[in-house]
């Protein structure tokens, strides 16, 4: 599917491995992938990453995790495998992963298997069809130091065929819809909350992606600060400067996040929920040292007014297509951290 893709030069600048085997900064790199049934509230995310804690590199790793969400049973099954960094590769031209004999990662392609705790995950997909790599961040900030966590979507709206075995059930995997996703960094954003749709029920082509973060700084924490970017009718809808992203108003809590923020003749509302039991929890090691936990669901629900001068209001909602999740390290969340 990746060998007709217009993009394919864009998305192999924003696909390219940014881990300097040499350096002793310390080191995360995430691509991942999810993606929803059409209509029933099931999801998967699978994610590539290597981990390298500073000032030791000789104890990096590569992480393989997988997750099925079953909306209609509430059953989460999480799966997570590491590995010697010697076994895996990670390309800096462009997306090409390997992690052992466990898992393979190509555009376009993606194949693997992990097991944990008596669970199994396997799979076989394929995508394409997707669209131009989204930035969440303004894009002269992925070239300086400031933040140390840079996200963005190196594939959005794509397609997603092949099947998953969850506990030998095998499932198949027929027009699900989703994104290819890239993270990295010298440490992880100390406390966030992170949200995506990739179609909504009342207009499958509309995009969301979103974040509320707050920073620490030796001992100083930053104000909150949101970025937000929408895709809707053909137009890129851009809320992420960083003077914009301070004066956005933004709450969340386990599990409701509210956003009101505004730019130009443009505002927008945001509210995504989840229940608590279709939340998973999962350990993010971080490389200046200690663990967060990453609250993580991917099918929740999201509500989304967009006003602009000139234009009707859109009001786009979604059930349980939406990803969200916490990062935190408070442990009084009540989800059961699992890997």
């Amino acid at each position: 599917m990746a060998e007709d893709d217009q993009y394919s030069t864009q998305r192999n600048a924003a696909n390219r491995c940014r881990f300097d085997i040499n350096s002793k900064k310390g080191h995360y790199e995430s691509y991942f992938l999810r993606a929803n049934h059409p209509e029933k509230p099931y999801a998967f995310w699978i994610r590539y990453t290597v981990f390298v804690p500073k000032g030791k590199p000789e104890n990096s790793i590569g992480e393989l995790w997988a997750i099925f969400f079953n909306g209609e049973t509430h059953q989460v099954t999480a799966v997570k495998e590491e590995l010697p960094l010697a076994q895996c590769a990670f390309s800096s031209e462009g997306l090409s992963v390997n992690m052992g004999d466990r898992a393979r990662l190509v555009p376009g392609k993606a194949q693997g298997a992990a097991a944990l705790n008596g669970h199994q995950i396997s799979w076989q997909l394929h995508y394409g069809n997707g669209e131009k790599p989204l930035l969440l961040l303004p894009e002269v900030l992925y070239s300086t130091p400031l933040p140390k966590a840079k996200a963005l979507v190196g594939n959005p709206n794509v397609r997603y065929r092949g099947s998953l075995v969850v506990d030998g059930n095998s499932i198949a995997i027929d027009n699900w819809q989703g994104s290819e996703n890239h993270n990295w960094g010298e440490k992880h954003t100390d406390y966030y909350a992170w949200g995506q749709v990739a179609g909504f029920d009342n207009d499958p082509q509309a995009f969301l992606e979103v974040a509320t973060a707050r920073l620490k700084i030796g001992p100083i924490w930053t104000p909150w600060m949101t970025t937000l970017v929408i895709r809707v009718d053909g137009e890129e809808i851009k809320l992420n400067n960083l003077w914009n992203a301070t004066r956005a108003k933004a709450t969340f809590n386990y599990f409701n996040w509210h956003i009101e923020t505004a730019q130009g003749d443009t505002s927008v509302v945001c509210d995504i929920y989840g229940l608590r039991y279709d939340f998973v929890g999962l350990n993010y090691y971080n490389p200046p040292g200690g663990t967060n936990i990453c609250l993580n669901s991917k099918i929740a629900g999201c509500r989304l007014q967009i006003k602009r001068q000139g234009k009707p209001q859109r009001v786009l909602e979604t059930r349980n297509r939406a990803a969200f999740e916490i990062l935190t390290a408070d442990r009084s969340h009540g989800v059961k951290v699992v890997a």
